[in-house]
């Protein structure tokens, strides 16, 4: 019985997971906001956003707000 609390608890969280993971269309190669073939509206569909750099103080070398003065990108291992 326990097995089929389990199972069944299971299923309801990846059945609740990909309905909401599905729940937006993406745009497609045109930039289109397609949902099954259908436009739909653009405020619809999600666009990849870029993961946000870190930044560092410029003085202390700490990490700071990206954007604010005094601010600079943090180096990557394999830039020089």
């Amino acid at each position: 019985m326990r097995k089929t609390r389990v199972f069944l608890a299971a299923l309801a969280f990846t059945t609740l997971y990909s309905s909401v993971v599905a729940a937006a269309p993406a745009l497609d190669a045109a930039g289109k906001c397609r949902d099954n073939g259908k436009f739909v509206a653009a405020a619809l569909c999600k666009t990849a956003t870029p993961a946000a750099g870190k930044c560092r103080n410029i003085k202390t070398k700490k990490f700071a707000k990206c954007g604010t003065a005094g601010t600079e990108p943090v180096p990557t291992a394999g830039a020089k």
